[in-house]
């Protein structure tokens, strides 16, 4: 198995012992400072609901790509959903190999937000097909979002902050996006995602038992593979510039498997679409900041501006003729 750490969510939960809160919160901090991934247990994701995910996920990228084709990017417009092809998303500079559903939080056309025409926010698109999709995914989404809200309690008390205190001033309208993505076996090794970092808060990742994903910690490249029960769970480049890097964003990424296609689900929790992020005032004064070490050598602590802003940004690299379909005043 993985060197990386597994953490039990249930002190947490109301009633629970406070020492067992606090064993939590240290040992939070310490996966937090040294990579910044770790394995969650006691995460409440219904594994009946992750096992329909799965099955029905297959059914989809099995399908004829004419059916895909109806539910692509551009039809989904400056929502910024829908199905992408092999090779279609770029990670560190590279066409990713996997295809890939992209979903956010499913909002009506009345929306204040869908009127003004932000971008990332609407509706998501869904294969009339597969009507079982639907149901599956947003109920998947909502019990991802209870278990971030809950670990993020848990990484407040690493912090010595109030238990509220992400809820209260950058989750209480989180910006949430979720992915479906698939990796078809390839006769050659490759990387089916190039080295990244996530942008946001929190990723919370579910996959199938195939494997891929690797971390970049102190001690090198180490696999992370899947784990019966488990989440994988790893911080973003928010939660770094928050913690003026005391908490790091780790770069990782998914060698394509040679014999086997793979499944993978990551949920990003991240900060309201209009948030600011504001290093914490006792680690503003000592950034650590590892931009020299990032493929794109960029800084996470230099920017300035809403995460929405960040977002965007970062989805100029990834999807550059969408994010030219959805930058503001297009």
């Amino acid at each position: 198995m993985s060197a990386l750490p597994v953490l039990d969510l249930t002190p947490l939960r109301q009633g629970a012992d406070p020492s067992a809160r606090d064993a939590l919160a240290r040992a939070i901090a310490a996966a937090c400072r040294d990579s910044g991934f770790f394995y969650v247990v006691g995460h409440g994701l219904d594994p009946a609901l992750q096992a329909r995910l799965e099955a029905l996920s297959r059914r989809f990228f099995a399908a004829p790509e004419a059916d895909k084709q109806a539910l692509a990017m551009h039809h989904g417009g400056r929502a910024w959903r829908g199905w992408f092809p092999l090779g279609g998303e770029l990670t560190s500079g590279q066409p990713d190999l996997k295809e890939g559903l992209y979903f956010g939080t499913e909002l009506p056309a009345d929306h204040p937000r869908v009127r003004a025409g932000t971008p990332l926010h609407g509706a998501n698109l869904w294969p009339a097909w597969l009507p079982e999709l639907r149901p599956t995914v947003l109920a998947v989404m909502a019990q991802l979002a209870d278990a971030a809200q809950l670990l993020l309690t848990g990484v407040a008390r690493s912090l010595d902050l109030a238990p509220d205190y992400f809820r209260s001033h950058y989750t209480g309208d989180a910006t949430q996006l979720f992915r479906i993505f698939h990796y078809p076996a390839t006769p050659q090794m490759g990387w089916g995602v190039g080295e990244h970092t996530d942008y946001g808060l929190l990723t919370l990742l579910v996959q199938d038992d195939v494997g891929g994903l690797q971390v970049k910690t102190p001690r090198g490249w180490i696999d992370a593979p899947p784990r019966p029960g488990a989440l994988v769970c790893n911080i973003g480049d928010m939660l770094d510039r928050l913690t003026g890097g005391w908490y790091r964003s780790t770069p990782h990424r998914v060698r394509a498997s040679v014999d086997r296609d793979r499944l993978s689900f990551p949920f990003f929790f991240d900060p309201a679409w209009d948030a600011e992020i504001v290093p914490l005032p006792r680690r503003a004064a000592d950034i650590s900041d590892d931009a020299a070490e990032r493929w794109d050598r960029a800084s996470v602590h230099a920017f300035r501006g809403t995460y929405g802003e960040y977002l965007l940004a970062k989805v100029a690299r990834v999807f550059p003729a969408l994010h030219a379909a959805v930058r503001p005043g297009a």
